[in-house]
This record gives structure tokens, C-alpha cells and sequence, in this order.
């Protein structure tokens, strides 16, 4: 279940859990609906939910001028819907992923991941519009009142089930587990969305670019997974339901056309778009920590250690996970404030009440202090095997390793390996702080001369360079950049 549709299932349960079913004009449709809240508890609840967002999803991301940027497209939009008075709230969060999201009440949500394959600010409001459609439209609220009630745990999340975040995660969303949008009220959205672009100035076709974008995006990151042997990590979000060639999605962006009269659509400020944007981090950001080949480097903490070749790591907001090839094995690192005066012993042995742990020993890694212990029947994704947890502390945090291998007795098949991991774990140099900073967006001005191909060469980027700057620039498969237009380089 995606991280988004999680969090949506915990919106809708505490919403239904506070509100009572009631008959509401529908600001979209002027129809009657039947809903669980009033407007003042669709906004409540979204306000209430919205630490939760930004826990889940790595924070606000800290770009003053972007996020400027972000709340004056998406009021405008705003102001043209059929809920202009409420108070909008739109946040950029501080996540690779491709997603946009809303929890209703006025809340809008973009990751900056999603930002660098935008290419004007039209598309941008074509994002944001079909979020602010799904408001107006109370989707969130309606599918509040059908959904199927069904007991979700901490272990449906996590790969070790003893992880504060997840669990609370799991239980905030109670008993709700709810699928995403149908594709009626997608469809609805994409209309809405196309309606307010008409209304600001700008052509309703840029939902249709923004969709074919999106699906192209998709495409590639399937047959990427499955040449890595990993699941594809896909937009799961609004445009996820029709390709780009949908003709339902061609009739109703037709018809907020025919709302435009005679003026010519303005122009979609390509330019100003781009250089907003120009720093934005591709894949993590500086403050999550980044990887570069099998190195994981974290400026912002200090630290540094390599994860095994060819292992799959994923950067997630509470943990650090790395998955071996075959799936067989898992290694996690997550970070905790020690309670004050616990030493690493006391820590693990807290952390660990609940199992029967084998003896703990002390563990020192590169002049830094910690302890370590194999549980024979830990509580994991694999079930019921051997794991290995380790503590270090470093600069008043505690960073804990959990680690473990499908169908292992005794001790963890591999680990000998999970060891010389935790091992590797250490302060970073001063000259590594270089080569710690993530790859961020640049805009550079094409002349007759510039290629895809060639700017490929020059790339950071390890794989799938030319493939990638196609797609971030909107220019896949194979065509190529106009000469004196802006495009998008990685650095």
C-alpha cells in the first residue's frame, strides 16, 4: 500500500471517527452528498493530519523562494474554484518521490520530485488545480463515507516491526484501509483542474503535457526495476488512473476550452519556471542524506558508511533500508534521541525487552561506542527468524541496526556480512563533505549544437543519464532541444 494511501486511510478514520454523517451541497455538482463531516471538520482534520504529512514525508523542503513560488500558483488557482474561501495551505515536501496529494480542507500537498520534471508553470498549475479539484469536489470527504472498514497493523509497514514511526503510522490510520480515487472522480478532477487554467489564462492542454509526461516517467522507471530486480517505485498519485491519450480525458480538457472566448492563452512561463527551480536536489536532499554508489553520506549528521555491492538502498523518511539482490537479506539504520544517562548497553537492552536476546557485546566502530546481540526469533517481515541489532552512538544520537535473512536458524545467514556493514559506519572526513552534496538541477541555454546524447556524456548521473534528461526535459524518446531555449542539466 503506498505510503500516500496510507496516510489518506488515516485522515479518512480519525475524520469518520470525529464527525457525523450528514446531507452537504456538493460545491462542485450543487447536488445533495451524504458525508461524514461538516466543512469545519474536513478542515479540522486535515490541520490535524498535516504533522503527520510531514513526518511521513521527509518534512517541509526548506526553499523559501520555491515554496513562495508553489503557494502563489496554487492560490490563483484557488481563487478561481468553486471553494475560494477557504484558506489554502500548499507544501512542498522534502521527497524524491513523483506525487501531489491532498487531504482535503484546503491542503494541497507537492514533492519536490514532481517539481523537476514540470517544465512551466502552467504545468504546474495543472498539478496543483487537480488537487484543488479533488477539494472543491470533497473527494476525500466521499470517499470517506465508502469506505471498507478492515484492521491494518504495524506489521503491514515495516520491515522490522519494532519501529515507533511505523507502528504509530499504522495505528493512527485505525481501522480505514482505503483504496485510491476511482476513476470517475479522477476524471473529475482533470476537468475541474482544466476549468481553473482556462479561468487564470492559461490552455487546458497542459493537463493533457502533464499526464504524458507523468506516463512516460512511469514507463521508464518499470523497466528500470525490473533490469535492478527491485519493485519500480511509480507515480501513485492523481494522473495514475488514464494515459495521456485517454479520450475522456481529451473531452473534458475539449470542453474547458470552449470556456477560454476568443483570447489567445497566455504564455506558460517556461522561463520562469525553470530558473525558480534551477538547485533543486535530484533523488534526496543534502538534509536526508545521500548515496553515491554503494557510500551512503549524510552532511548534515556527519556520518558515512558503504553499504554491500549490488544491494538495493532505499533512502526512506524514518530509515536507512538496504535489500540484497535476491530479497534473502535486509539491513535497516534508524536514529534515536538515548534517553539521558543510558549508556549503548542499557539502550539495547531496553530496546530489546520484549525478546529473549542472546549476550550483548560491546562493540566499538572507528573510535565510536556500541553494543550489539543476535535475537533468535525477532518479529519480521521474513517471520519469525534470527536478527542481528546493533547500536552505535554518535553526537548524542543513538543509530540502531536491525538486520536479517529469509529461512536463517541460529544466527542471520549472512551475518558476517550485516557485521563489516555496521563496521564501515563512521565520521566523515573533511574532504568527503564535496562529494557528499546531492546532484541538483542546473539551466543551461541550448544552441543549434546541443544534443541529449552529449550532455549525457557529461552527466554525474552512473546510469541511465540519456534516458533521464529526456524525461526531466520532456523530450522523450528521441527529440532534442530547440536552439535558445532553457533546458535542464544535472551537476
Amino acid at each position: 500500500m503506498p505510503l500516500n494511501h496510507l496516510v489518506r486511510a488515516a485522515f479518512l478514520a480519525t475524520a469518520a471517527a470525529a464527525g457525523l454523517a450528514g446531507c452537504a451541497t456538493n460545491p462542485v455538482t450543487k447536488s445533495p452528498d451524504l458525508v461524514f463531516q461538516s466543512e469545519a471538520g474536513e478542515i479540522a482534520k486535515s490541520k490535524e493530519v498535516h504533522p503527520l504529512m510531514l513526518q511521513q514525508f521527509g518534512g517541509q523542503y526548506d526553499d523559501q523562494q520555491i515554496a513562495q513560488y508553489v503557494n502563489e500558483v496554487g492560490q490563483r488557482a484557488a481563487k478561481a474554484s468553486q471553494r475560494p474561501e477557504l484558506a489554502y495551505t500548499f507544501t512542498v515536501l522534502d521527497s524524491e518521490e513523483i506525487n501531489a496529494f491532498t487531504t482535503g480542507g484546503g491542503y494541497v500537498y507537492i514533492t519536490r520530485g514532481i517539481l523537476t520534471y514540470l517544465n512551466n508553470e502552467a504545468e504546474l498549475e495543472a498539478v496543483l488545480g487537480h488537487e484543488i479539484g479533488h477539494v472543491c469536489a470533497r473527494h476525500p470527504v466521499r470517499q470517506q463515507s465508502k469506505s471498507t472498514l478492515a484492521g491494518i497493523g504495524a506489521a503491514a509497514v515495516g520491515i522490522f516491526t519494532g519501529s515507533p514511526d511505523l507502528a504509530g503510522l499504522a495505528n493512527y490510520a485505525g481501522a480505514a484501509l482505503v483504496s485510491g480515487y476511482g476513476r470517475d472522480q479522477e476524471l473529475e478532477a482533470d476537468r475541474l483542474g482544466a476549468e481553473y487554467l482556462v479561468k487564470t489564462g492559461y490552455s487546458p492542454q497542459h493537463m493533457v503535457d502533464v499526464v504524458r509526461l507523468l506516463k512516460n516517467q512511469e514507463l521508464i522507471e518499470i523497466q528500470r526495476a525490473r533490469e535492478e530486480n527491485r519493485q519500480p517505485h511509480v507515480y501513485h498519485g492523481v494522473f495514475a488512473s488514464h494515459p495521456d491519450n485517454d479520450s475522456r480525458l481529451h473531452e473534458v480538457v475539449a470542453a474547458a476550452d470552449k470556456l477560454k472566448g476568443a483570447a489567445d492563452p497566455r504564455d506558460p512561463e517556461r522561463d520562469k519556471y525553470l530558473k525558480t527551480i534551477e538547485g533543486l536536489p535530484v533523488g534526496t536532499s543534502r538534509a536526508q542524506g545521500v548515496l553515491k554508489g554503494n557510500r551512503f553520506y549524510h552532511s548534515n549528521l556527519g556520518l558515512t558508511m558503504v553499504f554491500p555491492s549490488g544491494w538495493h538502498v532505499e533512502n526512506r523518511a524514518d530509515s536507512l533500508v538496504a535489500i540484497s539482490p535476491d530479497k534473502a537479506s535486509v539491513i535497516q539504520m534508524q536514529t534515536q534521541a538515548p534517553p539521558p544517562n543510558t549508556n549503548p548497553r542499557e539502550f539495547l537492552s531496553r530496546m530489546l525487552a520484549q525478546y529473549s536476546a542472546g549476550q550483548a557485546e560491546p562493540l566499538e566502530v572507528n573510535g565510536l561506542q556500541g553494543y550489539t546481540t543476535i535475537v533468535r526469533s525477532a518479529r519480521t517481515n521474513f517471520g519469525i527468524v534470527p536478527a542481528r541489532y546493533a547500536v552505535i552512538y554518535y553526537n548524542n544520537l543513538a543509530y540502531v541496526f536491525s538486520a536479517a535473512t529469509k529461512g536463517s536458524a541460529g544466527a542471520p545467514g549472512a551475518d558476517p556480512l550485516f557485521m563489516s556493514t555496521i563496521k564501515t559506519f563512521r565520521r566523515m572526513k573533511q574532504t568527503e563533505f564535496a562529494t557528499a552534496e546531492p546532484y541538483k538541477i542546473k539551466i543551461i541555454r541550448a544552441d543549434e549544437n546541443t544534443r541529449i546524447a552529449d550532455l549525457a556524456k557529461k552527466s554525474p548521473l552512473p546510469k541511465y543519464a540519456e534516458q533521464q534528461l529526456r524525461l526531466l526535459n520532456d523530450l522523450y524518446p528521441d527529440k532534442e532541444p530547440k536552439a535558445g531555449q532553457l533546458i535542464k542539466v544535472i551537476e
